[in-house]
C-alpha cells in the first residue's frame, strides 16, 4: 500500500507563487492608497514608495514567464495530448494487490504533477503504462504488454544504468514506442540499494519512462522527485511505502 505525502498545495503550481504574492502585494498598496490614507495629502515620498511598491508586485507577477523564457520554453509551448493517441492503463496481472496498487498510483502521480502524457514503468520485468500513446492497429489490447515487452528489449532499457533526459528532441530521432509529438523524454533507471554492511553488488530493477509533449518539460526539481519515486522502488520491491 502507498503511503503519499505530496510537500506543497495541492493543486497549486509552486513556480506561480510569486504572481499570486505580487497579485496580493499590488491589491494591498492599490487599497491602502485609495482608502487607508487620503491620497489629496499624500508626499512626494509617500507617492514614489507607491510607485516603487508597484514595480516590484509587477515584477513578482512577471517571474513565471521569464522562467519560462530562461528555459527555453515559449509561452505557447503547452503539454497537449497529440493527435491519434489512445489512453490506456495495463499492467502485468501476474502480481499481488499490493504491487497492482503501487504501479496504479505511481503512474497517476506522475501524469498529475509533470508536464507528462504517456509514463512506463518497468520493474524486475513487470509492467505498467498509463497515458497517451501511439499504439499500432495491428496490437490488441490483449497484446499491448507483448508490444512494450519487445519494444523494451528492442532498444536495450532493462541494462541502462544512467538517466536519461532529452528536453527538446524531433520525433525522427526518437522511438517507435513513443507517442508522436513527443518532445521531451525522461527515462530513470531504477537501481536496488544494497543493504549496508551486505556483499551485494547494485542491480538493475528496472526503470521508469515518462514522455511530454513539451520542450524542456522537466526541471530539475522535477528531476529530483521522479528520481526520488524511482529509488522508493529499488529499495523493497515487492511490498514497500512511498512518502513523496
Amino acid at each position: 500500500m502507498w503511503g503519499f505525502w505530496v510537500s506543497g498545495i495541492p493543486g497549486l503550481d509552486e513556480s506561480y507563487l510569486p504572481r499570486w504574492i505580487g497579485y496580493g502585494f499590488g491589491s494591498l498598496l492599490v487599497l491602502n492608497h485609495f482608502v487607508g490614507s487620503d491620497s489629496a495629502t499624500a508626499t512626494p515620498a509617500q507617492l514614489r514608495t507607491e510607485v516603487l511598491g508597484l514595480s516590484l508586485a509587477a515584477f513578482s507577477i512577471l517571474i513565471p514567464y521569464f522562467g519560462k523564457f530562461l528555459k527555453g520554453a515559449s509561452p505557447a509551448d503547452r503539454a497537449t495530448i497529440p493527435e491519434g493517441t489512445e489512453q490506456i492503463f495495463v499492467m502485468s496481472q501476474n502480481i499481488s494487490d499490493t504491487q497492482k496498487e503501487d504501479l496504479a498510483w505511481a503512474t497517476y502521480i506522475l501524469l498529475r504533477n509533470t508536464n507528462t502524457i504517456a509514463t512506463l514503468i518497468s520493474i524486475q520485468g513487470e509492467l505498467c503504462a498509463r497515458g497517451y500513446w501511439n499504439i499500432p492497429e495491428k496490437v490488441s489490447k490483449a497484446n499491448l504488454l507483448d508490444w512494450f515487452e519487445r519494444q523494451i528489449e528492442r532498444i536495450g532499457l532493462k541494462d541502462l544504468k544512467d538517466t536519461l533526459y532529452f528536453p527538446q528532441s524531433s520525433d525522427s530521432v526518437l522511438w517507435e514506442m513513443l507517442p508522436k509529438g513527443t518532445r521531451s523524454l525522461l527515462v530513470q533507471p531504477v537501481l536496488q540499494v544494497p543493504i549496508p554492511g551486505a556483499n551485494q553488488m547494485e542491480k538493475i530493477e528496472g526503470f521508469v519512462l515518462l514522455a511530454s509533449s513539451m520542450s524542456y518539460a522537466y526541471s530539475d526539481k522535477d528531476k529530483a522527485w521522479i528520481g526520488a519515486l524511482a529509488n522508493k522502488f529499488g529499495v523493497s520491491w515487492p511490498g514497500y511505502a512511498v512518502a513523496i
